[in-house]
């Protein structure tokens, strides 16, 4: 669902990712004002105004599960809406935002701060500093050879030492 029932408003683009507790909702708005976000048990609306040609924008999404909206907070920044929505079910991971299953324009994974979640244990990343130990340990540098001293095959110069010319 884009919102945009309006010619003069557009969706506005959003990343989203999914943590344990949590969803997480970004609009990607610079200079928003205006900013209006409503959470419902199971619907997001958001409105705005913003950009440097003070654009409306519309976006309106039934979400994959119920949250829990007096749980729900948003804050707007110089770039941006984010939206930290409480999960009804902890735990239960989200493979998407919406319950409609076909690509919506406006949205896309936050790859960068998205996380599979499911498959760690506490556990697990504990063991992390213990990884990190064995993994400075393997190689040494005692072990590596000396690369300075290496001739190339041909044994002539590289291509790369070779004078390039000047731009214009």
């Amino acid at each position: 669902m884009d919102g945009t029932g309006d010619r003069s408003t557009h969706a506005a683009s959003a990343k989203w990712y999914d943590r344990k507790e949590y969803v997480f909702l970004d609009f990607c708005i610079e200079d928003s004002k205006d900013v209006t976000v409503k959470f419902e048990s199971g619907k997001l609306l958001f409105s705005c105004v913003g950009g440097s040609d003070k654009e409306k924008y519309h976006n309106e999404a039934e979400l994959f599960e119920q949250i829990i909206p007096e749980d729900c907070k948003h804050k707007r920044t110089d770039r941006s809406i984010h939206c930290l929505m409480k999960k009804s079910k902890s735990g239960v991971a989200w493979p998407r935002l919406t319950k409609e299953k076909s690509k919506l324009k406006w949205l896309s994974v936050d790859f960068d701060n998205w996380k599979d979640w499911e498959d760690e244990s506490d556990e697990e990343m504990g063991n992390f500093d213990q990884f990190s130990d064995m993994m400075n340990k393997m190689g040494g540098e005692d072990e590596m050879p000396d690369m300075d001293s290496m001739e190339d095959d041909d044994g002539g110069t590289d291509s790369d030492d070779e004078k390039l010319p000047d731009l214009e």
